[in-house]
């Protein structure tokens, strides 16, 4: 009878998981079907882009630089062969990305503004701590904060989800930064530069806050986030199971672009290459006035999805996700050396500012624990694995090659130096955080930009003072405090041993917050990050986590 018992018991369980993941399967069937009807995607069209000469009238060697800002999306600090690692022990050579440190400088302890994408765009484009203007949280599509958690409830995990309640619920298209900030693509057009952007957003579709209506004179939207759709015959695939972002990503993303606000169209080839293509189009269009070029990437953010062009010329690498994301690799680095190749050719080199980053470190549920190294954390952690990230900028006619630079500097910098070298004032009315980095650069100024930098999402909080660095998380109540100094990758906790370096850390990220305004939408979620492992590994009771904040 007792056996009987047992195998009843077994059999409603495995009867009850079968229908969990069949009710998951039908949620995520209806939110792929809900995307395709809140946005038809039309046919590839062709993009005009504008053309001109210097509103000015001003000769090639009168104009203020050009500037092209390239942002890769959750690009791992050991993506690059630059500093001597690369993705597969090496063997995917980024020597184009490389070229642009090797050429100009390289800020070795450059930092994302947040460990997620969208505040990291926020104060890149603003110049200023995002928290300034409420900018604290991702904003994320619909339905991803009901069903994400769910998702990952599911997986064996020792630390679960934490659901907030209340607030005042924000579409997610009015999530992002007000109208009333003045973004980098203003400052420059106010200054006679014409002003284009390729790729990702993030930061707002309604209320003043698309990009066409935040000083971007024509803008390429990235309207969603597949790389090519997911039967293309020229597609590899690489779905990641066990995450439960990758699982609502799949159902939820189509492959879309918009152009000044159009309706949605299919690109016409692999989104890393459309994006290339069509900024070395704008490049073109513009070498007779002084233009700046964002190009927001999303490369190489999830879902994996490569060309098989790509894939294949990787055979060596035998894990097939890892080769995927490393043709991924391939194409983004491939289409940095064609934009490189366009201003050269165009005779644009010598006086063009060229910055490149990523929004925040590599993904730990990419299930490639190799993809920080040598630092600790992911994406979605103030550890360094998730905000110190490559940080570069080649301008021949101010900046020599071979430029290192080891103080901190973090992404609001790149709005002060891109002012700077437009000639633009940097606006008055309001406090802007962002420092020119040039000077520093060309060893002409002193010290560092910054001696405090401080992060903050929610539950996660992280100061960065003379060194030492306080990474913090509530829950589960715990304090980490580095000396980076001599412990750059936080392998060593010393808040026990020097209560009074923890104290005085403390004091100045409570100083800071006392400055910030309060969130523009609630978090709906703190999701726990185990800070060692990525999602492919199971949680210990000993493991180390953080409380992160969405």
């Amino acid at each position: 009878m007792a056996k009987w018992g047992i195998r009843l018991g077994v059999a409603l369980l495995l009867l009850g998981s079968l229908v969990y993941v069949n009710r998951m399967a039908l949620i995520l069937k209806a939110i792929g079907i809900a995307s395709e009807l809140r946005m038809p995607v039309g046919p590839p069209r062709d993009i005009a882009w504008s053309t001109g000469t210097d509103p000015l009238g001003r000769e090639p060697s009168e104009r203020p630089p050009n500037i092209v800002l390239i942002l890769a999306d959750d690009l791992g600090w050991n993506d690059l062969t630059f500093g001597g690692g690369g993705v597969a022990g090496g063997t995917v050579p980024t020597p184009h990305i490389d070229s642009i440190a090797a050429e100009g400088a390289n800020f070795v302890n450059g930092y994302a503004a947040n460990g997620t994408c969208a505040p990291s765009r926020a104060a890149l484009l603003s110049g200023r701590y995002g928290t300034r203007f409420g900018f604290e949280f991702t904003p994320t599509p619909p339905g991803m904060l009901d069903i994400v958690p769910r998702l990952d409830g599911g997986i064996e995990r020792l630390r679960r989800p934490i659901l907030h309640e209340g607030g005042e619920t924000v579409p997610f298209e009015a999530m992002g930064m007000p109208a009333s900030e003045i973004s980098l693509a203003e400052l420059l057009a106010s200054q006679d530069y014409h002003t284009a952007h390729i790729g990702k957003w993030h930061l707002g579709r309604t209320q003043g806050m698309a990009p066409h209506d935040q000083g971007f004179r024509e803008s390429l939207l990235m309207a969603s986030g597949l790389y090519l759709p997911e039967d293309h015959p020229n597609v590899v695939n690489s779905k990641q199971s066990f995450d439960p972002i990758d699982q609502f990503l799949w159902a939820a993303l189509t492959f879309a672009a918009s152009y000044n606000g159009s309706p949605a169209f299919e690109p016409d080839r692999y989104l890393t290459d459309y994006y290339t293509d069509e900024a070395v189009e704008v490049i073109e269009a513009n070498k007779d006035r002084p233009f700046f070029l964002y190009l927001a990437h999303w490369a190489p953010h999830t879902p994996l999805q490569a060309t098989r062009e790509d894939y294949e010329a990787l055979s060596h690498i035998k894990n097939h996700s890892e080769r995927v994301y490393a043709a991924m690799i391939r194409s983004l680095d491939r289409g940095v050396g064609r934009v490189l190749k366009a201003l050269k050719e165009n005779g644009l080199e010598e006086n063009t500012l060229v910055l490149f980053t990523s929004d925040n470190g590599g993904a730990g549920y990419i299930g490639l624990p190799e993809v920080n190294q040598p630092f600790r954390g992911w994406k979605i952690s103030f550890f360094e694995g998730g905000i110190h990230v490559p940080f570069f900028a080649k301008w021949p006619a101010r900046i020599p090659p071979g430029t290192e630079f080891d103080g901190p500097v973090h992404h609001f910098d790149l709005f002060a130096t891109a002012a700077a070298a437009a000639g633009a004032a940097l606006p008055a009315d309001r406090i802007i955080d962002g420092v020119d980095l040039v000077p520093y650069a060309r060893g002409e100024a002193s010290g560092t930009p910054h001696s405090a930098l401080f992060w903050r999402s929610g539950a996660s909080q992280s100061a960065l003072v003379d060194g030492w660095k306080l990474n913090v998380s509530d829950p589960p109540g715990r304090d980490w405090l580095f000396d980076l100094s001599v412990d750059p990758t936080e392998q060593n906790d010393l808040s026990s041993l020097r209560p009074d370096k923890l104290a005085e850390l403390q004091a100045a990220l409570a100083a800071h917050n006392a400055e910030q305004k309060a969130p523009a939408w609630p978090s709906r979620v703190s999701m726990a990050i185990n800070i060692d492992k990525d999602l492919t590994l199971p949680d210990e009771p000993e493991d180390e986590y953080i409380y992160w904040s969405n």
